[in-house]
């Protein structure tokens, strides 16, 4: 592990507008810094605890000082992402993923109902036509009730999986069972990568494939080694992160041998800014598998100020402690 003056010697903090709120966020920070491999990133939310975010700095190490592992594919598929806008917005937010056929609908949204999560995926049907791929995330915003209220109300929209329709791994194994009959998977996120154990989804039969996000789960190794337990079909996702982070998705992504799902590593489209000239956006529906270095410009000009640098850098101290 490098020291803590290897990490703060090269600590660059930025602040990035969002193109629209998204999970009530509207800027995005992150903190990057260069390993003896490249450029890594440090992104936990803001509201993560110290014990929680070490799994993210600790990926953000294996990034930017070990090798990545071998890959088995140099471009990824991925999804364009939705927040949860009127229908009316749509169109113009697909626009900004090209030749992308899968779309993840955030649905769930507080304030809103289940009448508005039908009419955005229903626009996004429209949008898409009957070929294209829709799954709705809820980010644990129903009860099993709800949930099953919900999903008979959008199967008819042809779902390819519900993501994290409720909280526990005992209401998502309830909900699976209920809602079988229609042929809709249940997808896990929060559940594995929020949990203390993360293969425990996956043993108590409670969803049909398993969301990995590398930082969030401690590195691209980790995330291989759950993959490989857990035994079921995956989508590697992003955690809204700059394309420095978005690489090292894509590289857990290209290292799982049998990836069916197109990935969530589009997000950088929902940014208004990012810290390179190149950012991984998708093009043909997909982003490269490649180390993405920061343009020093960019750098400078989303710098966060004094106060968010002195705080993100007291947030890796903790953190390193941790890891320590």
């Amino acid at each position: 592990m490098p020291t803590l003056s290897d990490i703060l010697a090269t600590l660059r903090v930025v602040s990035l507008p969002m193109r629209q709120r998204f999970r009530g966020i509207e800027t995005r920070e992150a903190a990057l810094f260069e390993g003896p491999e490249g450029w890594t990133e440090f992104s936990p939310f803001l509201e993560y605890d110290d014990e929680e975010s070490s799994a993210w700095l600790a990926a953000a190490i294996d990034f930017g000082w070990t090798q990545t592992p071998a890959i088995f594919r140099s471009r990824i598929r991925v999804n364009a992402t939705l927040p949860a806008v009127g229908p009316t917005e749509v169109a113009a937010i697909l626009d900004r993923f090209p030749g992308c056929r899968t779309v993840k609908v955030k649905v769930a949204e507080k304030g809103q109902s289940i009448t508005d999560d039908v009419a955005r995926v229903q626009a996004v049907r429209d949008y898409l036509g009957p070929e294209g791929r829709i799954r709705v995330d809820a980010n644990l915003g129903w009860n099993v009730d709800e949930a099953e209220h919900a999903i008979h109300a959008l199967a008819p929209l042809d779902l390819e999986y519900v993501e994290q329709p409720c909280e526990t791994v005992e209401e998502l194994a309830d909900i699976r069972k209920r809602v079988k009959y229609m042929g809709v998977p249940i997808a896990a996120d929060e559940s594995v990568r929020k949990a203390s154990d993360p293969l425990e989804v996956a043993r108590a039969k409670a969803a049909d494939l398993l969301v990995v996000k590398a930082q969030p789960l401690g590195g691209i190794r980790r995330s291989l080694r759950l993959v490989g337990e857990a035994g079921l079909p995956v989508v590697v996702s992003s955690a809204l992160e700059t394309s420095v982070g978005i690489a090292m998705g894509a590289y857990l992504a290209a290292a799982i041998e049998n990836l069916s799902y197109d990935c969530g590593l589009g997000t950088v489209s929902l940014l208004a800014a990012d810290i390179t000239g190149e950012p991984l956006v998708a093009s043909d529906g997909a982003i490269d598998v490649r180390r993405v270095v920061p343009d020093a410009g960019l750098l400078e000009k989303h710098s966060a100020d004094a106060d968010r640098t002195n705080w993100w850098r007291a947030r890796v101290e903790r953190s390193y402690a941790l890891l320590e």
